[in-house]
């Protein structure tokens, strides 16, 4: 059975201009344990189906359904433990007025997860889980380096054990030496914690390094689906190749980039 299935999935704004149909009849199943890269132009309609699984936009038409059940467009609290997000910029996604420590506590609090007097230690686990001291947790957001922060949003994320995880262009803001190090750990993690990831990117040479699949949006339509090797090697629509066209020959940043995950294989 697919962890989340989009079946027919649509989404129409009104504006003054008249309608503008951002998602148009949209259909994925997404298989426990993968990782389905969402790829596009900007406004091909990748970040409103995301917006749409996440339960932050309705659909307009057709259904969103997790572990074979409908979901609803007004998220059940389960619903929104077991659907995590991880956003394109760590400094703007946590509280400055917040400690590290309490923006991952945040979440067992919300949830109840755990007993009250075991949850600093949950959050001292997850720090760890991504490579951070236990200490760090009393630190501040802006103390920490890009890298840092993206680590502990990744934490706040896992700490309230979710089955999918929805990465929004979580690495376009590092350098790619960074990049290298939170792609192996986002590796890493979905192996030993069978994780299902949702990868949202422009980025095309980022997700021939970690997809299972890829999803080609344009102009708000799914145009093509497959296995990462073949959209590489063999892409079926003009759009596609276009956008296959335009990733550069690795070079030596990205040859360092993929050296380092297979590492990590």
């Amino acid at each position: 059975m697919s962890l989340l299935s989009i079946a027919n999935v649509s989404k129409t704004f009104q504006t003054p201009g008249g309608p503008v149909h951002a998602v148009k009849d949209v259909e994925i199943d997404v298989q426990p344990g993968e990782c389905l890269a969402i790829v596009g132009e900007s406004g091909s309609g990748k970040t409103t189906l995301a917006n749409m699984v996440l339960g932050i936009l309705g659909a307009t038409e057709g259904t969103i359904s997790f572990e074979g059940a409908a979901l609803p467009i007004k998220r059940l609290r389960d619903h929104r433990r077991m659907i995590q997000l991880v956003q394109q910029n760590p400094l703007s996604a946590l509280n400055p007025m917040r400690s590290v420590g309490a923006a991952i506590r945040l979440g067992l609090d919300t949830y109840g997860i755990g007993a009250r007097a075991d949850r600093w230690g949950r959050v001292e686990a997850a720090l760890e889980a991504v490579g951070l001291p236990a200490e760090m947790r009393n630190r501040a957001p802006t103390a920490l380096s890009g890298g840092q922060r993206q680590r502990v949003s990744i934490a706040r994320a896992l700490a309230v054990e979710p089955k999918l995880v929805v990465l929004d262009e979580p690495t376009s803001a590092l350098d790619v030496l960074v990049q290298a190090r939170v792609l192996r750990l986002l590796n890493d993690l979905r192996r030993d914690r069978g994780l299902t990831y949702i990868f949202i990117t422009h980025d095309l040479a980022v997700v021939r390094n970690v997809a299972d699949r890829v999803a080609v949006f344009q102009s708000g339509q799914l145009v093509e689906l497959g296995a990462t090797a073949q959209i590489f090697t063999t892409p079926q629509t003009a759009y596609a190749r276009s956008l296959i066209g335009a990733v550069p020959v690795v070079d030596d940043a990205e040859l360092a980039l993929r050296n380092q995950l297979a590492e990590g294989a």
